[in-house]
């Protein structure tokens, strides 16, 4: 099942990333999730066959397309890929480009955005903090004005690419209390006093690397502030509205991905004589499966068709949070009822439903937690 806004364009683009999958992630996905990491080569693989720059414009080493454009590649890579984890990790740029790509300046487009668009620069966004996580406006993370540099002090978690990132997208504290005072500064990983304090273990998404990462009086140019001084929290909140409407869109994938496994199964496991399909039981599990999974494409799909409209962006937050809510309680739940229909081999770690029942359980938590999505939600109708 397609998205409504999709054309031939979206599809020869889903043939690309079909073509990538199958050949560079396929074959090696299920060891890369047992062993918690990807090889860093699959980066610049993805750069070399115009993966990476979908969504991003020509100017800067990206292959042009929107929102749509990239949401398409995501799943395809997902279908064929079967691996949550690498489509994470290998996605992580999508939401710490976007900031420099729209507020920038050419050095940092050059510098930072066109190094991870064409020649596999590993970027990471770094919000969230040891001692809080969805109050942004909270963040302790202290950037100290010194001549042309900032010292920052502080330290973030749950930073999706951290082990390995190049650069660091990261929100700090310039100025006084509240989301007036939080400014965006671009920290390379060579700065002295930067370190990964560790790896972090996760419930699923093995294969993306997720860390812990501390900034001990870094020295980081002014010129590497994105946007104004103490400017930054309207472009974090802009870029959350797109951060959660991919993370709808990967929950529609990853349920299309165990609906279809749980399928294939059912028509070929025995059971008192009969197919699986054969119960009624089973054939309305499915249905009822296959219909919040389209509903939730639905809702993702009218999502992306608004903010692509323009100043869309700006008013799209309610309607992502409802898209984000919508797609990861569909995602629990069809993946919840792939490993019931699996049975025993639904517990077992060897099967792929197995892997995605976990992978899912991030969602309502990522990107905002579901009852902050409520509270976006109730801001926004006025309530």
């Amino acid at each position: 099942m397609l998205y409504l806004f999709e054309t031939d364009e979206h599809e020869a683009l889903r043939a690309r990333a079909r073509r990538f999958a199958a050949q560079h992630v396929a074959p090696f996905s299920a060891d890369w999730e047992e062993n918690e990491e990807f090889p860093l080569a699959l980066y610049r693989a993805a750069c070399e066959a115009d993966i990476t720059g979908v969504g991003y414009p020509e100017a800067l080493g990206g292959q042009g397309g929107d929102l749509g454009h990239v949401l398409a590649v995501a799943e395809e890579l997902l279908l064929v890929g079967r691996s949550v984890g690498t489509l994470v990790g290998l996605g992580s740029h999508s939401i710490a480009l976007p900031p420099i790509v729209r507020f920038g300046t050419p050095d940092q487009h050059s510098r930072f955005v066109t190094p991870c668009l064409r020649d596999g620069k590993v970027s990471a966004l770094a919000i969230t903090e040891p001692g809080g996580g969805s109050d942004v406006a909270a963040l302790t993370t202290r950037a100290e004005r010194d001549g042309d540099h900032y010292v920052v002090t502080g330290a973030k978690t749950f930073i999706t690419s951290g082990t390995r990132a190049d650069f660091i997208t990261t929100a700090v504290r310039t100025g006084g209390p509240g989301h007036g005072g939080v400014s965006l500064l671009v920290i390379e990983t060579t700065t002295p006093g930067f370190s990964v304090g560790k790896k972090l273990r996760k419930t699923g998404w093995w294969a993306s690397d997720t860390a812990e990462l501390h900034f001990d009086a870094c020295r980081v140019p002014v010129a590497n502030r994105i946007g104004p001084e103490h400017g930054a929290f309207p472009m974090i909140m802009m870029n959350f509205a797109s951060e959660r409407i991919m993370l709808a869109g990967q929950c529609v994938a990853i349920a299309e991905l165990a609906y279809r496994e749980t399928v294939a199964y059912a028509k070929q496991r025995h059971a008192f004589g009969k197919t699986l399909t054969g119960f009624q039981v089973t054939r309305h599990k499915l249905a009822d499966m296959a219909t919040r999974l389209a509903a939730a494409r639905a809702l993702v799909g009218e999502c992306v068709q608004r903010i692509l409209r323009p100043g869309g962006e700006l008013q799209a937050a309610g309607l992502a949070a409802m898209a984000k809510n919508t797609a990861t309680d569909m995602c629990s739940f069809v993946c919840d009822q792939a490993v019931q229909l699996h049975g025993g081999y639904g517990y077992m770690r060897e099967t792929l439903v197995e892997r995605l029942y976990r992978d899912a359980r991030l969602y309502p938590i990522g990107g905002g937690t579901r009852e902050i999505m409520n509270e976006v939600i109730a801001k926004t109708e006025g309530y």
